[in-house]
Parts: C-alpha cells; structure tokens; sequence
C-alpha cells in the first residue's frame, strides 16, 4: 500500500482559513492563540498555529477542539466556516 499524502483537503483548508478570520476578528496574534491553546492543555507554539492558518501543516482532531476552545466556538464552526456562529 502507498504511503498516504499528508496534503491538506478542503476541509482541512476551511479549517485554516476559519481559524484565521475567527483569529483576527478577536483581535487576537497567533502567539496569543497558540498560548490559549496550550493553556488548554495541548502545546503549540505560533509556528505550529502559523503551519495551521497557512495550510501547511495538518489540524488533527484535538489540535481542532482546542483551538476552538480557545476560541470560544464549537469544533463544528471551525469545520463549516464563521457564518455557522
């Protein structure tokens, strides 16, 4: 069996994109995203996030609830984009 791609899908780009504009309209750096999250209890620096908004780095799942707990928002926003809030 060939080794899976690692490429980021649709989803995976909605994801990015929503994380940046819900980012950004809180006001919001990635530090002090990445900050929240680790507070959360799983550790991520501004680079890992920056990888993350830039699509260049897979969101796995409990990268995804805690950057929406960080956010405040379901896990399901970041999956359907800003206007499911």
């Amino acid at each position: 069996m060939p080794p899976r791609s690692l490429e980021v899908g649709p989803a995976g780009m909605q994801v990015a994109r929503t994380i940046e504009i819900l980012r950004t309209e809180r006001g919001l750096s990635q530090r002090q995203l990445a900050d929240r999250v680790t507070a959360f209890g799983r550790p991520m620096s501004n680079t890992m996030l920056s990888r993350i908004e830039r699509a260049q780095r897979r969101c796995d799942a409990d990268d995804l609830v805690a950057i929406a707990d960080a956010l405040l928002v379901s896990p399901l926003v970041l999956l359907q984009g800003p206007t499911a809030t």
